[in-house]
């Protein structure tokens, strides 16, 4: 009504001057600016999209069709669309970024090859070919897991066979040493006889004194995590096994806030693939750590559960080396400065 920018027919306010509007005349002048051609849709996209505005401005929000992450031309928010379509919408959160400097990260990944990502010294023969900042997508799923394993008690079987040696070690002294063993010229008879039990009695896990079988012991690991699953299926290659974000340090999406010389990617995997996979990930993580744990492991069971996950928007760098003919990209973490993962073509 003030400065004349196009705003939602139910704007209160102007995001540009401020000033405060009245709905019917914001209506009808956002009907004598809108061109024809904004107000169709293609057929594939009129049964999904419906009306959509931005929850932080109230702007119209016009998504492409297959988007899942969606920025507002008005106030540079971001919103993403969850599993049931255009329908329901969602904000999501980004990292931001520390390591904005080129020659910065190129002097981190040096570091991390020569003094342990890869634990060999290969800076000296490699060549970088390529490094370049991008905004990727990861869905962060909450999982709960619980792992029910059966493992041996190392301690209590090692103090069973000591036991057991022990008391042959006396038995084998009467009978070899002083008993009817020297009494036949037969010195060796009792300490031989014993040796062989008590070789029996450790190989066998219970011999005569039948113990082994009372060494298992029942655990239960408890963990949780926050499981980061790349949102963009020709990055899965990339997918992170053992490594979480700072969520602490996260914000809301904003497109303002990233360098325009840094590409931001959209996501097309949804939130119920993450999930599964997501699941899969935690599955290994207490597999890992209960083997780090326990020896001799003769059960595992893993239960997880998973909670709604969010969107966010991770600062990575990825830097292409070659090494005597062979391709190493390092992915590095442009928010924490961490090594995420290394790939080798």
């Amino acid at each position: 009504m003030k400065c004349d920018t196009q705003l939602p027919d139910d704007a209160t306010f102007c995001i540009k001057c401020g000033a405060k509007q009245q709905p019917q005349a914001a209506q009808a002048a956002q009907a004598s600016q809108t061109p024809q051609s904004t107000q169709t849709t293609t057929n594939q996209d009129q049964d999904t999209i419906k009306e959509i505005k931005c929850p932080s401005c109230g702007a119209p929000i016009s998504p492409k069709f297959g988007e899942m992450v969606i920025t507002c031309e008005y106030c540079g928010s971001s919103v993403t669309l969850e599993n049931t379509g255009w329908k329901n919408i969602a904000k999501h959160t980004m990292l931001p970024i520390t390591i904005t400097d080129k020659d910065d990260a190129t002097a981190r990944l040096k570091k991390m090859m020569d003094h342990g990502l890869l634990h060999r010294h290969l800076q000296e023969s490699s060549t970088l070919e390529e490094i370049n900042l991008t905004m990727v997508p990861y869905w962060i799923i909450p999982v709960t897991a619980r792992t029910n394993l059966v493992a041996i008690d190392v301690a209590a079987e090692v103090g069973s066979i000591a036991t057991t040696a022990a008391l042959f070690g006396v038995m084998g002294g009467a009978m070899g040493g002083g008993g009817f063993g020297s009494q036949r010229g037969g010195g060796n008879f009792g300490g031989g006889m014993m040796d062989g039990m008590l070789m029996g009695s450790m190989l066998g896990g219970g011999g005569m004194m039948g113990g082994g079988s009372n060494t298992k012991r029942a655990y239960t690991i408890d963990a949780n995590y926050n499981c980061p699953v790349i949102a963009l299926k020709a990055l899965t290659m990339y997918q992170p096994h053992d490594y979480e974000f700072a969520l602490d340090g996260r914000v809301d999406f904003d497109s303002k806030k990233i360098p325009k010389s840094v590409k931001v990617l959209n996501g097309d995997i949804n939130e119920d693939a993450a999930k599964s996979q997501a699941k899969g990930i935690a599955d290994q993580l207490q597999s890992k750590r209960a083997h780090s744990q326990y020896h001799m492991i003769q059960q595992i069971d893993t239960q997880e559960e998973v909670s709604s996950g969010e969107l966010l928007h991770v600062p990575i760098w990825f830097a292409k080396y070659d090494h005597k003919g062979k391709k190493i990209i390092l992915v590095i973490d442009a928010n924490s400065g961490a090594a995420i993962n290394s790939i080798g073509l």
